[in-house]
Formats: structure tokens, C-alpha cells, sequence
């Protein structure tokens, strides 16, 4: 779940400190180095959370949590998903189901983003803090939560003020968003972080599998390396901006590795303490007896419900999802939402180009209709970018859904321009529909300035043979705005009205030492400055041009010259003068 956006309610402050000092117990007793990278910053209440950081950039909108720490014996070894059940105590074991799902999703992290290095224990160190093991492992065959598991409602009393984002879809309240399933997504990142899991066509928040799996891609993104503390501290504080959070989670991620031991689902116990209260009680509403065991040689229910699904087990005003187009759906079922889509149509897509680097200032609108062009609300569009190109949505991922709201549109989060240019397509589809999609052309141009100016107003004076005290430097902007890594090219050309590069006069000396009058392959830095290398005079005195130009079109010529230093002649002395006048007078 997680800690409250920007200040957290305090009620629990007591409790909390206890949880500090028993985190830094805990590290030195059995977890040496857990919180090294950080063991000097005070975790107390009062200094107890991390900078504030928008809500909207944590998957769980910086909610509560548990502050549960784990047993200071070491827990039985872990065994193999092949091994028998080891018998444990339910609060060091972790149930069948959700452990099972924790390992596929690292091992299939592993090999899409092998560089990340996730190991499956940091998911069920989250997941222990999140949900208490998706309330205790209960949970249906095929991953998803018997009951809901909700967050409170972000209305900004005591937590972050986010207002519905999907219609009520996942949550259940149209009014306001709220963090949902065992590993507490808020329905605005589930949007674009959500993923399916357990390959069954749906990416379900309340599907431990769907849920382990995008919370693995969250903490993968931007191209962290999870096995070291500096990115794995950092993934951490992403998905909850809280100090004490993270020192928890690490007390159990290195508590899990230790090992640990497999229970049977529903056995687990829940954690008793969370950050907003400090007191007791699931994060969920109170468990509803287990459903009745699927029938032998029965399809298991997918995630979302349907068919037998007692209503009380789907939030309000949400409707399963479908995966199969209305030739498919026997007769006399209630038609979804999903079920009514004929076609997908933009909604006013501007053209989509950015700059290498950029954020798109555009973003992707479509609209999903009815055959008789009706808009329909709260159906799932998947967009998906194609072609060759490091392109990203925001938050790194190359995949995004969104929920359509009540006018039947869905926007896609902005997108992120890479350092490849180039033109690629982002692919919008109905999730769960099988039918046509809408392609999207996007054009990434590359770094680009519009001006370029000197830094300095002093001359650049030379003897010949010598060299220039200064070196040029410039800076490019584009519209106003810092121009950085724009590709540039130096050269001392004839004249200004004559580019062609000149044979004499002022040169740079390559790596050998050799004259060079042209330089290509400059690019600025980050602040948009661009320092050229040091410049030399070959013995012809004159006027002479430095012309810098960059990707874009800016351009600026820069007067360099050579002349020889000035030199006073010696006046004649008095005894020349007079003889040179006598020898020079008439009648000499």
C-alpha cells in the first residue's frame, strides 16, 4: 500500500519509531549492510520520509503500509517450486500461489531485462509490506484475490488528493482513485504499468500474477541495476517515497533471501501494524469464505471475475473483461463493455514529433466506438510502440493501457524521445477485442539549435606562428531554452561569404599533431556550451573566419587575427641627424 503522499498523518508516530529502531536492531543482528548506503540519515519520526516526490510517481501514490519487521530467527531454507511444502510458521512462509508468482516474474525479468538483475525476493518484500502477502495468500488457482484489496480513497484527507482516473473501473469509486490489489497500484500507473502475467489475456491489478509482473518492470525501469544499493535504494523510494518503507522492505528482502518456506494458500497471517494508524486490521475488506474448488477438468476463472463470481467479490460499478469477440460469447450472456467495441478512431492525434531526448508535447487520443459510432466507456486500449527506435512511454515502457473514460477516449501516457532518429508507430488495440487496430506515425528529428552565441566579447589576436591565448566557446539554445548534445562542426573558411575551408592562416592540431582546419563530430554538453580545442597561426599575418554551424541551422562567424606585434623605430641621434642634413643640404 504505501505512505501517504508529501506529509504522512502522524497518529502512528509512536509506532513508527519503534519500527525505525527495530529496523536498525534488526540490520546489525542479522542483515549486516542491508542499509549501508543510507545508515546515516535519520529514520525516526519526524525525518522518517525520503524528499517529497509526486504521488503520481509511485504505483501506489505513496499510500500506507505495513510496518511489520520479520522474525529474528533465520527462516527454513527455501525449496525449489518442484520440492514438497517445507512446514513453517505462517508469518515466515509465503503462500504457494503468490511465491510462485514472485519467481516467474523475476525469471522472466531476467531474461527481458537481464542488466536489472530483480531477484524474486524483492517482490515478495514488497508484497509483505504492500498487502501482506495478498492478505495472507488468499487468493484464487489462477493468482487473483478472493476479496478486493483496496487502499484508502485519495481524497487528500491525511493522504495524496488524486480524483478518479478510470471510471471507477478498478477500484470501484468513480470519485477517487484508490491503490488496488497485492502489490497497490493506483488505477493512473496500473494504466501504463500494467501487465499480464499468467498469459491469459488480461493484465488484472487483483491477479497476483499480473501484479508481480508489472511491479518487477516498474522497478526495472530507467535502467537501474537492482543488485547494487545505490539503484536498488532508488527503485525502492520509487515505488514508496518513505525512508522507513525502504528500510523495511530491505529488512525482509534480506530476510527472504536467507530463505524461506512455501505455505499453503489462505494459511498466511496478516501483518498487524501500517503507517497510517499504527494499528491492526486488514488493508482489505474482511475475507469472504474461499470460493468452492474449481471442478476437476474445469477451466480456472480468469482474473476479474465472471460467470459464478459472486457479486461481492468485484468492486461497484466494474465489469469483467472479456476476451473473445461476440461471435464467441454464448447466447444469453450479458454483453461488456468490451463486447460493444466495433472500431477504434482518433480523437484528435496533433502530429507526433520531438526531438532526440524530448518528451513528446503531444500525446496519442483514441476513441472507441460502437458500430453505430457511439462512445464506449471503461474498455481497456493497449498502445504499443513498434519499429526501431528507443523511443519509451513515460516511465521507460514500451507498452501502455488506459481505461476509456466516459466520452470513450483513452491517452496514452507522453511519450519519450531516445537517441535514435527516425520514424516509428505506436499501435493502439482493444485488449480482450480482436479487432482491427489504429497506428499512430511518430518522427524523432535529431538535436537541434536555432542560435548560437560567444561566450566571451575579447578579441582573438594572434602573432604568426604563435598561438591564441583564448580558446572559442558558444552557446546554443533552441526557442529560448538550453540546446544540449546538438551535433556541431567547426571550420575556418575563406571569407563570410566564401565557405570554402581556407589553406592558410589559423588551424587546430589533431591527436598526431597534425594541421586541421575543419572539426566535425562536436556536439555541446549539457548546458548547451560547445569548447573548441586550442588554435594555432601558421605565418600569414591577415583577417580571418571561423564558422561554427549545428544541426538545426544555427551558425556563427568568429573573427580571428593574426598580425605581427607592433614594433617602434629607434629615433636618429643627434650627430646622424646633423651629417645626414650637411651630406643632404644644398651646395654640400
Amino acid at each position: 500500500m504505501a505512505a501517504q503522499f508529501g506529509r504522512r498523518l502522524r497518529k502512528g508516530a509512536a509506532t513508527t519509531a519503534v519500527a525505525a529502531a527495530a529496523v536498525a536492531a534488526l540490520s546489525a543482528s542479522q542483515a549486516p549492510g542491508v542499509t549501508a548506503e543510507g545508515q546515516d540519515r535519520p529514520t525516526a519520526t519526524g525525518a522518517e520520509t525520503a524528499p517529497d516526490a509526486a504521488a503520481g510517481d509511485s504505483p501506489t501514490a505513496n499510500g500506507p503500509y505495513y510496518t511489520d519487521l520479520p522474525p529474528l530467527n533465520s527462516p527454513s531454507p527455501s525449496p525449489t517450486l518442484d520440492t514438497p511444502v517445507t512446514p513453517g510458521t505462517s508469518e515466515a512462509g509465503i503462500p504457494a500461489t503468490v511465491l510462485d508468482a514472485y519467481k516467474k516474474a523475476a525469471a522472466e525479468l531476467r531474461s527481458s531485462k537481464p542488466g536489472c538483475n530483480l531477484p524474486w525476493e524483492l517482490l515478495a518484500a514488497i508484497g509483505k509490506v504492500e498487502s501482506g502477502q495478498a492478505s495472507g495468500g488468499r487468493v484464487r488457482a489462477d493468482g487473483t484475490t478472493i476479496t478486493p484489496i483496496l487502499g484508502p480513497q485519495l481524497d487528500g484527507n491525511g493522504f495524496a488528493l488524486i480524483k478518479d482516473t478510470d471510471d471507477g473501473a478498478y477500484d470501484g469509486n468513480s470519485t477517487y482513485d484508490q491503490a488496488v490489489g497485492p502489490m497497490q497500484f493506483i488505477p493512473s500507473t496500473w494504466a501504463w504499468a500494467g501487465r499480464d502475467g499468467n498469459g491469459d489475456g488480461t493484465e488484472d491489478p487483483n491477479n497476483i500474477y499480473d501484479a508481480a509482473f508489472a511491479a518487477g518492470h516498474y522497478l526495472c525501469r530507467y535502467g537501474w541495476d537492482l543488485s547494487t544499493d545505490g539503484d536498488r535504494e532508488r527503485a525502492i523510494l520509487s515505488y514508496n517515497n518513505s525512508r522507513d518503507y525502504l528500510n523495511t522492505v530491505l529488512s525482509w528482502l534480506e530476510y527472504y533471501r536467507e530463505g524461506t518456506h512455501e505455505i499453503p494458500d489462505g494459511t498466511g497471517s496478516l501483518p498487524g501494524n501500517r503507517s497510517d494508524n499504527g494499528g491492526s486490521g486488514p488493508v482489505s475488506p474482511t475475507p469472504t469464505p474461499p470460493a468452492s474448488p474449481t471442478p476437476p477438468g474445469s477451466k480456472p476463472q480468469k482474473p476479474g471475475g465472471g460467470g459464478s463470481t459472486p457479486p461481492s467479490t468485484r468492486p461497484p460499478g466494474t465489469t469483467p473483461p472479456s476476451t473473445s469477440p461476440p461471435s464467441t460469447t454464448p447466447p444469453g450472456t450479458p454483453q461488456t463493455p468490451t463486447d460493444t467495441v466495433a472500431r477504434l478512431e482518433d480523437a484528435g492525434t496533433a502530429a507526433l514529433a520531438a526531438q532526440a531526448g524530448d518528451v513528446f508535447t503531444k500525446k496519442i487520443s483514441t476513441r472507441a466506438e460502437t458500430k453505430s459510432g457511439e462512445a464506449v466507456a471503461k474498455v481497456r486500449v493497449r498502445f504499443t510502440i513498434i519499429g526501431d527506435t528507443d523511443a519509451t512511454f513515460t516511465g521507460g515502457e514500451n507498452v501502455a493501457t488506459v481505461v476509456t473514460n466516459s466520452s470513450g477516449t483513452a491517452v496514452a501516457p507522453a511519450l519519450r524521445a531516445g537517441e535514435k532518429t527516425g520514424g516509428f508507430t505506436v499501435r493502439a488495440t482493444v485488449v480482450g477485442r480482436t479487432i482491427g487496430g489504429l497506428d499512430y506515425k511518430a518522427t524523432v528529428t535529431e538535436r537541434a539549435a536555432d542560435s548560437l552565441t560567444r561566450t566571451s566579447d575579447t578579441a582573438l589576436t594572434c602573432v604568426p606562428g604563435g598561438e591564441f591565448a583564448d580558446q572559442v566557446e558558444v552557446k546554443a539554445t533552441y526557442k529560448g531554452a538550453v540546446a544540449d548534445k546538438v551535433a556541431a562542426t567547426a571550420t575556418l573558411i575563406r571569407s563570410a561569404i566564401d565557405p570554402t575551408e581556407n589553406d592558410k592562416g589559423p588551424y587546430f592540431k589533431d591527436a598526431d599533431g597534425k594541421t586541421v582546419r575543419t572539426l566535425t563530430g562536436l556536439r555541446t554538453d549539457e548546458n548547451g556550451l560547445l569548447k573548441l580545442p586550442k588554435l594555432y597561426a601558421d605565418d600569414t599575418a591577415g583577417t580571418y573566419v571561423l564558422h561554427i554551424t549545428t544541426a538545426g541551422g544555427a551558425s556563427i562567424n568568429v573573427q580571428l587575427t593574426v598580425e605581427a606585434a607592433a614594433t617602434s623605430s629607434p629615433s636618429p641621434s643627434p650627430s646622424t641627424s646633423a651629417s645626414e642634413s650637411a651630406s643632404a643640404s644644398p651646395g654640400a
